[in-house]
């Protein structure tokens, strides 16, 4: 059977029961003797399994039944769950998803999971972790460790693979790599078998052996030999051969199972609708009803993410030809043109409502981690915290999810390290032992808000000023008019650490300015409220997407540029009489606040006849609390338009986050309010 087709629903179904394990087993945690919810984890492990098994990843599906093994007992009631059998299940599925993201990225999807499967084994057979860990070391330091029979032994080769070790004889798997400059690879091979063969019976060839006469195998294949010789004798033996490069030797352990029957098991394992066909098999009947009813409502389909973007790129070239029509229509003036060109314009909007929801990604993608993070890192720090997540299902575009992981990572670590107490200062401070951590996301307008908050210490706003000042950040006349969320905001200043001593979970001593880098490059902000002893409240403002934006078009001279209307307060039109003068910097007074002005023919070097005018045109532009008036020419409109990146040459022009065609053709060059603001 072809499994290339097959490879995509693999990865993807193999990612989805990953997730499940990981979360399912949080949950198991909780409430260690809910049986259900084992059932739920043994369901994917045992989906996974038949799967890995189907498409030939052996260690997959080894360490996948391992685990398997170990919940069944659980679910039998023969192990008792602790946090220590927990850890070791954990790092199974760390191996596993690492054998996942290997095939994902065209690897081959083996690993070495001896310590995994060896602390599962032990686990399996009523041994706690720690009693697991000093038999390893005992075995190691005693033997070379021990290969797993592989998947692809029938019953008949078991056999033989028992009774030879009933009669003295030692079984072994051997791989053999070849160079990778090695021409006749089927002589090299059949010089490989004479010389095994003169010292035992070989019983098994991966690739098969008319695979490998006709040299349909890469550099690697392996072979199964019953024989009396040790493994340096068939080492030695076998590096007689010219053009191998590497040899290893592995005994053969029965241990308790044969991949057989997972292949078996998992004969009707793909396509995806026959997974979860399969994984109910060992359901209740009421069970089996409700993945059927599933089964049948299932409407969706899984597209590649760059189709997506092949698409989103063709529909940004047409925007561009939506404007050019627009313009021409107005001057030409023709009626049926014009009605032609609005039902166009109506359509491609619809369109570009339903290309741009195809692109949505809930945030749970990103969240789904955090709850592993929290568990491992409260461990480490010694501390206990609730994790809860509110608005998983909440939407961004795909291009601002792939940006966001890092910096919320950064910040939840910052709140478990910094934030929230320990047990037992959280106990004289009259508060639970276990401290709040809540992670929250919600729509509002064109705009996402996600919110990190704790129940910790808070913001110690004297001890953020004094660090500033030591470090030069702030001056002491200033640092005597700033409000607490002015205080709060200094934290963000670049290595700024109020860490009493660094450590290895928040940042290294590191401050939080490349969180605020990389949510502003989004388009995004970010603030901080806290009170002190009561928790901290970190809120990220980001952008539904990037791609196609809203601006206002202005003029400066003969330049047109675009500002996001995302950064805009207002217009407004001011006589020059107007402008005030502070500190060498003109200035506005706008409903009662001093804004700064900023000239933006100045800032970008525009040639100018310098006429003298009575009026100035003016956007007043906001960054958070701060405010800057932008002076312009003249206003053009407002516009949806396409947002283009400079290239690699031009990665560093000041005030400038890229570029859009107009309808007339002109480029437009698109305002980067929060360089302009400091």
């Amino acid at each position: 059977m072809e499994m290339n087709q097959y490879l995509e629903v693999f990865i993807e179904e193999s990612k989805e029961h990953l997730q499940a394990c990981n979360e399912q087993l949080l949950e198991l945690e909780k409430n260690p003797e809910d049986i259900k919810i084992v059932n739920e984890i043994f369901r994917s492990a045992h989906t996974l399994k038949g799967m890995s098994a189907t498409m030939g990843y052996e260690d997959l599906a080894n360490l996948t039944h391992q685990m398997e093994n170990v919940l069944d007992a659980i679910r039998n009631q023969k192990i008792k769950v602790n946090a220590e059998i927990l850890d070791v299940v954990f790092l199974a599925v760390d191996d596993l998803e690492a054998m996942v993201q290997s095939i994902a990225e065209g690897g081959d999807g083996k690993r070495d999971v001896s310590e995994a499967v060896e602390k599962l084994m032990l686990i399996e057979k009523g041994e706690s972790p720690a009693q697991s860990a000093a038999r390893a070391e005992t075995a190691a330091a005693i033997a070379e460790p021990q290969g797993l029979i592989k998947s692809t032994y029938d019953d008949f080769e078991l056999t033989v693979i028992q009774q030879s070790k009933e009669q003295g004889f030692e079984s072994y798997e051997i791989s053999i790599a070849l160079r990778a400059d090695c021409l006749l690879k089927a002589a090299r091979v059949y010089m490989v078998f004479e010389v095994l063969e003169k010292s035992g019976e070989v019983i098994k060839a991966t690739p098969s052996v008319e695979q490998l006469e006709e040299e349909q195998f890469d550099q690697e294949f392996s072979v199964t030999i019953i024989t009396k010789d040790t493994p340096e004798d068939i080492r030695q033996k076998l590096l007689k051969v010219s053009e191998v490069e590497r040899i290893e030797v592995l005994p053969l352990s029965m241990g308790n199972y044969s991949s057989q029957e997972a292949v078996k098991e998992a004969e009707a394992v793909l396509p995806a609708a026959e997974v979860a066909e399969e994984a109910a098999s060992d359901m209740p009947k009421e069970e089996k009803k409700a993945p059927a009813a599933k089964q049948v409502s299932n409407k969706t389909i899984r597209v590649n993410i760059e189709r997506l973007d092949i698409l989103m790129n063709l529909f940004e070239e047409l925007v561009i030809d939506r404007g050019r029509l627009e313009q021409i229509s107005k001057e030409l003036n023709n009626q049926e043109l014009h009605e032609t060109v609005e039902h166009m314009s109506r359509i491609s909007g619809d369109l570009q409502n339903i290309i741009l929801n195809m692109r949505m990604v809930p945030i749970e993608t990103v969240f789904n981690r955090f709850p592993r993070m929290v568990r491992q890192l409260a461990r480490d720090l010694n501390k206990k915290i609730n994790l809860q997540i509110v608005g998983a299902e909440t939407e961004l575009d795909r291009t601002v999810i792939d940006e966001i992981g890092d910096p919320l990572v950064h910040l939840i670590r910052n709140a478990l390290d910094h934030g929230v107490e320990t047990p037992e200062v959280r106990k004289e401070n009259g508060k639970s032992e276990e401290g709040n951590v809540v992670l929250k996301a919600y729509h509002s307008g064109n705009h996402v808000f996600i919110e990190i908050e704790d129940d910790g210490a808070g913001i110690n706003k004297d001890k953020v000023i004094k660090k500033a000042l030591k470090n030069g950040i702030i001056t002491e006349q200033t640092a005597s008019t700033l409000t607490d969320k002015q205080a709060y905001e200094l934290i963000f200043a670049s290595g700024f650490s109020t860490a009493d001593k660094i450590s290895d979970v928040s940042g290294r001593g590191v401050g939080l300015d490349v969180v605020k880098n990389t949510i502003e490059s989004l388009g995004g902000s970010v603030s901080i409220d806290s009170k002190v002893g009561q928790g901290s409240i970190f809120s990220i403002q980001l952008p539904l997407t990037l791609s196609i934006i809203s601006v206002m078009l202005v003029e400066i001279e003969k330049e047109k540029y675009a500002i996001p209307l995302s950064s805009i307060i207002e217009t407004a039109i001011i006589r020059k009489e107007d402008i005030l003068s502070a500190h060498n910097q003109k200035v506005i007074d706008f409903r009662g606040k001093v804004v700064p002005l900023l000239s933006l023919k100045e800032i970008f070097e525009v040639p100018s006849e310098n006429l003298e005018e009575e009026f100035i045109s003016v956007v007043i532009v906001r960054k958070g609390e701060k405010m800057a008036g932008l002076v312009v020419d003249s206003f053009i409109g407002q516009q949806e338009v396409v947002l283009k990146s400079l290239g690699n040459y031009l990665t560093s022009v000041f005030a400038i986050s890229g570029a859009t065609i107009l309808g007339d053709g002109q480029v437009a060059l698109i305002v980067d309010c929060n360089a302009l603001i400091k």
